[in-house]
């Protein structure tokens, strides 16, 4: 199974706060575990502006205002930019199935500063990861749900609003759920 593109989306009862109603795009899924970012938390405290002066990177005008996400809680302090295809790094990027593009350099950051960044991006701080094995349990587990990824359901549709419209792309009611794995 490679979820590379998809979106996981929390599942009630998942025991882990920090995940509660998380929506989570996994950049990259192999036998060796799986990487991904929420994208549906942003930080209270900090913006792209923080971020840019902390490294020294002056906006220019018209540069976008983003905020920042909480990406996860493996290291938080790295960052990421979560973007579309429009945008390449010139060091490097990621490709995300085709259709999202990830990149972890500071070249993005002064990209976006100059307002020649991509089009689309979510930054975020830390990242979410699983060890061999782990996300797969976690899913058989009834811990997450999982749905195609959508370039308007990522970018565009508010924070506050994926996780629900992660579930109503698969048809499912988040008042209809429970936390409770079912076996046949």
């Amino acid at each position: 199974m490679d979820l590379t593109g998809q979106l996981l989306i929390a599942m009630p009862g998942m025991g882990d706060t920090r995940f509660e109603h998380a929506v989570v795009l996994i950049c990259a899924h192999s036998e060796d575990g799986a990487m991904g970012l929420i994208i549906n938390k942003p930080t209270e405290d900090v913006a792209l502006a923080d971020l840019l002066e902390q490294v020294k990177i002056t906006p220019v005008e018209g540069a976008p205002e983003l905020g920042v996400h909480f990406g996860g809680p493996v290291e938080t302090g790295r960052g990421f930019v979560l973007h579309g295809r429009d945008y390449r790094s010139a060091l490097n990027t990621l490709d995300v199935s085709g259709r999202f593009g990830l990149t972890a350099t500071l070249d993005v950051l002064e990209d976006l500063a100059a307002g020649e960044g991509p089009k689309n991006a979510i930054v975020a701080l830390g990242y979410s990861g699983w060890g061999p094995g782990q996300l797969e349990d976690e899913i058989s587990h009834n811990g997450w749900l999982t749905c195609a990824a959508s370039s308007e359901l990522v970018f565009t549709t508010a924070d506050d609003a994926k996780w629900e419209a992660a579930l109503q792309s698969i048809g499912v009611d988040a008042l209809l759920l429970s936390a409770d794995a079912g076996h046949a």
